[in-house]
């Protein structure tokens, strides 16, 4: 029976790859809301490789910010219309190096005394190809720490406790 899982997960890898070239995909995000503006650049250099994530926000309040991959890409009512954290697997959330996180759970942006937040970082769960693509969905830069799950709020392990959604934009190709 392990033999079998086995083959059905390589199966699952190569099919979630299947027709996908080795070359670099490149996807953005334009963020608003009403002080934040921001683009993030999002570079995956093949199928399972983990993806280049560039930040460059401004408009935001010194400190930590709570970075997600929601759901959805329905800006109709703004952010609230992004839905929840991208969570595929249904999982509580996490830090970004946690084993047990959702998909769309980034961590925090920092911006620094002028409000603004420009970082470059990698993660090894989203994707812009195949199941776990975060392509068409939301993207939202929260107005609160997040507390990566481990806070003791109720809210921790759904949402990281991280507050209102103060800017948000749609994730799209390039």
């Amino acid at each position: 029976m392990k033999t079998l899982l086995s083959i059905w997960a390589v199966v699952g890898i190569f099919g979630a790859c299947a027709g996908a070239e080795d070359k670099p995909v490149k996807a953005v995000a334009v963020l608003t809301g009403d002080t934040i503006k921001g683009i993030v650049h999002f570079t995956q250099s093949g199928c399972g490789k983990p993806v280049l994530v560039e930040v460059n926000i401004t408009g935001l309040t010194v400190g930590d910010h709570g970075f997600h991959v929601h759901e959805k890409g329905d800006l109709t009512d703004g952010c609230a219309s992004l839905g929840a954290h991208f969570n595929p697997d249904k999982l509580d959330h996490g830090a970004p190096n946690d084993e047990i996180r959702h998909v769309g759970d980034l961590g925090n942006i920092r911006a620094d005394a002028t409000g603004v937040a420009k970082t470059i970082f990698s993660d090894n769960l989203i994707s812009l190809m195949g199941p776990l693509s975060i392509v068409g969905r939301g993207l939202i830069v929260h107005q609160d720490v997040d507390d990566l799950g481990k806070g003791g709020h109720p809210d921790s392990l759904k949402t990281g406790n991280a507050g209102a959604r103060a800017a948000c934009g749609i994730i799209g190709y390039v």
